[in-house]
């Protein structure tokens, strides 16, 4: 038993779990961390927990359905499903179980929530079945996973997000699915291609979408600290504003960030083109302790300016 319960701990791949952090956003870059402290943070958490049995359950299913390429890939023939450690039909229990569980449970917090978690859980069956295979449309529909994800966490506190902050998590969304592709591909060249979408991603067409994507990424992050509102100086910070020349007296503080950005998407790249790392980006970030410290600073900075 309490080997069933690894196997199925492994299938659905906690590591993933990073992912939701999404569910975050909204919470802290509207301001409103500190808000009615704790029942905002604990509400968000809450969500947070439901759409991790969510996505778990939804890397069960894809597992059972992609058993017989899963089982030619060099890495994913040793998981759980694929190697047969894991019965089938106990996978899919479990499966079925935590997607039903979280619909019941999402109808505590509010309709909205309900419908964004059931829009989420029908995108990605309906990725692992056909999406998945179309081109283009198998990175879109990724990118949209995170931007159901971030309304997620913003309708159960009622929180507004920022239109330039969305579309820097649709271009973050695109530049990470993208470079998946791109290591997915170097990965089985000269070997059987276990997804067929893979054969319609030329490596020149790859290159052009992982450019883009990446400039995109930065672009639209600047853009939106650019937009972010002045701060008031108060205190000794204000003491501070009548000694600095006027060249550095901008309060948009949030622009201080977008190098810590712009070394994180140039980071990626060189693991994605160097090291062939970009197949598991969150594998990536949790493990490489340059882009993982960049990450770390950047949310520290992001939380200090806004809130201290």
């Amino acid at each position: 038993m309490d080997n069933t319960f690894f196997l199925v701990l492994k299938s659905a791949r906690p590591r993933q779990w990073i992912k939701n952090f999404a569910l975050y956003a909204a919470l802290v870059f509207s301001g409103f961390f500190f808000h009615d402290f704790p029942f905002y943070l604990i509400r968000v958490t809450e969500a947070f927990v439901l759409f991790s049995m969510l996505t778990s359950s939804i890397y069960i299913l894809n597992d059972i359905i992609d058993l017989p390429q899963d089982r030619l890939h060099p890495f994913k023939s040793r998981r759980p499903i694929a190697s047969g450690k894991l019965p089938v039909p106990i996978a899919l229990f479990f499966a079925i179980t935590g997607i039903l569980s979280v619909l019941f449970f999402s109808l505590t917090f509010s309709p909205f929530f309900f419908l964004l978690a059931l829009a989420y859980g029908a995108l990605h069956i309906l990725y692992s079945f056909k999406l998945k295979h179309i081109p283009i449309l198998d990175v879109l529909s990724i990118a949209t996973g995170f931007i159901i994800r971030v309304y997620a966490g913003a309708v159960v506190v009622n929180l507004h997000m920022s239109v330039w902050f969305l579309l820097t998590v649709v271009s973050a969304a695109l530049f990470l699915a993208v470079g998946k592709r791109q290591s997915e591909r170097t990965l089985m060249e000269g070997k059987t291609q276990t997804r067929k979408t893979l054969e319609n991603y030329t490596q020149r067409l790859l290159d052009i979408y992982t450019g883009m994507f990446a400039n995109a990424t930065w672009l639209t992050y600047a853009l939106y600290a650019f937009q972010e509102p002045e701060g008031q100086p108060e205190g000794r910070l204000l003491s501070l504003f009548t000694i600095l020349p006027r060249t550095f007296t901008s309060t948009k503080w949030l622009m201080i960030t977008v190098p810590i950005v712009i070394y994180g998407v140039m980071r990626y790249l060189q693991l994605v083109y160097e090291k062939n790392q970009g197949e598991s980006p969150d594998r990536v970030l949790l493990e490489d302790r340059p882009l993982l410290a960049s990450a770390v600073l950047w949310g520290i900075a992001v939380m200090v300016i806004l809130y201290i």
